[in-house]
C-alpha cells in the first residue's frame, strides 16, 4: 500500500515538475507584471494624495494672504502653485482668489494675468466660464472691450447664458451702444430663472433704459387685448 502511494506522489511530482517546465517562465512573468503593476497603482496613488496635501497648504497660504488684503503674497503663492501643481483644482481656484484681491487693490494687470490663465487652463468649463466673466469685467474697466467682447465670446458653460448676456451688456453700455445693450440685457433678464435675485438687478438695467420687463409686459397684453 505503502508502495503505491509513493508511486502516485511520485507520478503528481513528475506532473507537476513537467508543468513548470513548460508553463514556469510564463507564471513567474505574469506574477512579476501583476505585482509591479498593483506597486505602481500604489505608488501613484500615494503620489497623488501627496500632490493634493501639498497643494492644499500652498492653497490655504494664498486664501489667508487674500483675507489679510496682501495681493503681492497672494499673487507670490499663486505663481509657485499654478507651477508646482498647474493641473490641481487648488491651482484654479487659487487663481480665481488671487485676481479678487489684486482687482481690489488696483493691479489690474496682475489680475487679468491671473484670469488668463484660469481660463485657459481651469479644468472645467464653468471654472473658465467664471474666470472669462471676471476677466471681461477687468477688461471693459481698462477701457478693453473689444477685448471684452471677444472673452465673453469664449464663455460658453451651460447654465452661465444669463450671466454672459448681462456682462456683454455692461461692456456694450460703457462703449454706449444703448440699444445693443438693451438687447443683451433682455436675452438675460429672458435666461434667468424668476427665483434668482440677481434678475432684479438686469430688470433695474432694463428699467434705466427704458425698457422694464413689467412694462414691455404691460404694453404686449394690452396691444393683444385690442386685436381681439
Amino acid at each position: 500500500m505503502a508502495t503505491q502511494l509513493d508511486l502516485q506522489e511520485q507520478e503528481q511530482l513528475d506532473a507537476l515538475k513537467a508543468f513548470w517546465n513548460k508553463q514556469g517562465n510564463l507564471i513567474t512573468w505574469t506574477l512579476v507584471l501583476v505585482l509591479g503593476a498593483f506597486a505602481a497603482w500604489n505608488g501613484w496613488n500615494y503620489w497623488q494624495r501627496e500632490q493634493a496635501l501639498k497643494a492644499g497648504a500652498m492653497f490655504e497660504e494664498l486664501d489667508r494672504a487674500a483675507a489679510a488684503g496682501d495681493a503681492d503674497k497672494a499673487g507670490r503663492v499663486f505663481a509657485d502653485l499654478k507651477q508646482r501643481f498647474p493641473g490641481t483644482a487648488f491651482a484654479q481656484q487659487g487663481g480665481l482668489t488671487a485676481a479678487k484681491v489684486q482687482v481690489a487693490k488696483g493691479q489690474a494687470d496682475a489680475a487679468k494675468a491671473t484670469l488668463e490663465w484660469v481660463a485657459q487652463n481651469g479644468a472645467e468649463d464653468e471654472l473658465r466660464t467664471i474666470a472669462r466673466l471676471r476677466l471681461a469685467a477687468v477688461q471693459a474697466d481698462a477701457k478693453q472691450y473689444d477685448e471684452a467682447l471677444k472673452t465673453l465670446d469664449a464663455a460658453k458653460a451651460a447654465g452661465f447664458e444669463g450671466l454672459v448676456a448681462d456682462r456683454r451688456g455692461d461692456v456694450l453700455l460703457a462703449q454706449g451702444k444703448k440699444d445693443e445693450a438693451r438687447a443683451a440685457y433682455q436675452l438675460a433678464y429672458k435666461a434667468m430663472d424668476e427665483k434668482v435675485d440677481y434678475r432684479r438687478l438686469v430688470e433695474a438695467k432694463l428699467t434705466t433704459l427704458g425698457a422694464a420687463p413689467e412694462a414691455a409686459a404691460s404694453a404686449a397684453a394690452a396691444a393683444s387685448g385690442a386685436g381681439k
